[in-house]
């Protein structure tokens, strides 16, 4: 199983990212797909999650109605819109399926 997150960057409060994970070496759409993010000195945080079947979305409050997880099955890949991004959002977001996570990718909101 592999799991590669991308497209974490710096930005300034405000501004917006995509977060892409690719998954692959199992069967994408049977599962769940979550992000979770780490900011420094804290615990991890689950953001979002969306279903395998119904792609029913959860969202932790800090995000909601800013972030929104979505996937393509075709192409194994979860995506993190991220808009109005606030300097708390800063952390590193990783991809996560049942017990395996991406290298993370990370999120510096600053001006």
């Amino acid at each position: 199983v592999q799991v590669v997150e991308s497209g974490g960057g710096l930005v300034q409060p405000g501004g917006s990212l995509r977060l892409s994970c690719v998954a692959s070496g199992f069967p994408f759409s049977n599962y769940d797909m979550r992000w979770y993010r780490q900011a420094p000195g804290k615990g991890r945080e689950l953001v979002a999650d969306i279903s395998s079947t119904s792609g029913s979305t959860v969202y932790v409050d800090s995000v909601k109605g800013r972030f929104t997880i979505s996937r393509d099955n075709a192409k194994n890949t979860v995506y993190l819109q991220m808009n109005s991004l606030k300097p708390e959002d800063t952390a590193v977001y990783s991809c996560n399926v049942q017990f395996y996570w991406g290298q993370g990718t990370q999120v510096t909101v600053s001006s």
